[in-house]
């Protein structure tokens, strides 16, 4: 048995068997006797009123709990093959998010509406992955990583943030493509840049006050000391689990709230790709058709691969939940999705292939002089 600090001042108070036997066993208190462990401190209502969200969160700061990240991999073995694996996906997707942001901002004839969403693409999807691949890395060498309060949520709100404003991204990037599409001859003034700027501040601005709500609910909730989480990352979802206190408020504020923010984005891409799909078959020339889904067909493969994993983890019966399942599925909207994007905008895209070979050819041309 954990000896609470305080039990040094009270020698008296915690050798009474009675004391030792609820802190042994809380089921044998009452509702309203039961004693709340708050990582070092041990808040008791027999004495003190119930804390309330604020003070909850205030208690957890003072305290400090602390996580145990299980890992991608159960068990305490060390995996060096994974380690290699998943470190050259991340080496991969810097190289490529990053090269994409400096072609893009570096070149002028890439100076339309797509490849201003592309870079900020780009430059969230890099963000996103050092988020929480390194913390990955670190747990197949050394499983079963220790993580502060503050770390963790530090890590649950950027994750979140940087999640949504991908989703808000790809619909605007769809919104551009049915533009595109439908009203090519519009397409200039409709996609103008205060239109392009105010919906990349928009996508930005809606998921970081997303996430601050999310994350200082769900901080509020007590945690047991230390609480092992079963995945590479401290997950919304597998915090709320964890939770030893009442999480129907928060619950009901974070998917009602969560619905409306996530669904917008899908909704967006699938209204785009509706109308987008009734003007292609409206066009009689196969070739027509053929030059409008090239130019669609990348960015639905991403809204593809990033919108089908993130449903599949957060909006299904919580008896399906599968620990498994959930860690494997994170992997490929938060690792594998954005270590595609820039190779499949580039690999399918002329002018961001041409304007890669001219920075490599401006690179190169000092050195032969």
């Amino acid at each position: 048995m954990r000896i609470p600090g305080w039990a040094v001042w009270f020698p008296s108070l915690f050798s009474n068997s009675k004391f030792k036997n609820r802190i042994r066993n809380p089921h044998m208190q009452k509702p309203t006797e039961r004693c709340q462990n708050l990582g070092l401190l041990l808040i008791c209502p027999l004495s003190a009123p119930r804390l309330s969200g604020r003070s909850m969160a205030l208690a957890n700061l003072t305290t400090a709990p602390e996580f145990l990240l299980l890992g991608l991999v159960d068990g305490t073995d060390i995996h060096p093959l994974l380690f290699l694996l998943f470190l050259g996906v991340y080496l991969l997707n810097a190289l490529g998010n990053l090269a994409m942001v400096v072609v893009v901002r570096s070149d002028g004839a890439l100076r339309s509406p797509m490849y201003y969403f592309l870079g900020h693409l780009s430059l969230v999807d890099v963000c996103f992955t050092t988020v929480t691949v390194p913390r990955l890395l670190a747990g197949l060498l050394h499983p079963r990583q220790a993580v502060s309060f503050q770390g963790c949520f530090s890590q649950m709100y950027f994750f979140v943030a940087l999640g949504i404003t991908e989703s808000y991204l790809l619909a605007a990037m769809s919104y551009d493509r049915a533009v595109a599409v439908c009203r090519p001859l519009h397409y200039c003034a409709v996609m103008t840049p205060r239109r392009c700027a105010a919906l990349v501040t928009t996508s930005w601005a809606v998921a970081h006050l997303h996430s601050l709500l999310h994350t200082l609910l769900i901080s509020a909730l007590s945690y047991p000391c230390p609480a092992p989480v079963r995945h590479f990352f401290c997950d919304m979802t597998v915090m709320l689990s964890l939770a030893t206190s009442d999480t129907a408020t928060a619950e009901a504020a974070i998917f009602s709230e969560g619905l409306a923010v996530v669904l917008t984005p899908l909704l967006l891409v699938s209204l785009s790709y509706a109308r987008i799909l009734v003007a292609v078959l409206g066009v009689r020339a196969a070739g027509g058709q053929r030059r409008a889904f090239a130019t669609c067909g990348a960015h639905l493969v991403v809204v593809s691969l990033f919108f089908g994993s993130v449903l599949s983890v957060y909006f299904r019966p919580s008896s399906a939940y599968s620990a498994r399942y959930d860690r494997l599925a994170s992997v490929v909207y938060a690792v594998l999705t954005p270590t595609l994007n820039p190779f499949i905008y580039s690999l399918r895209n002329k002018e961001v292939k041409g304007a890669l070979k001219r920075g490599l050819r401006w690179r190169a041309a000092p050195q032969e002089v």
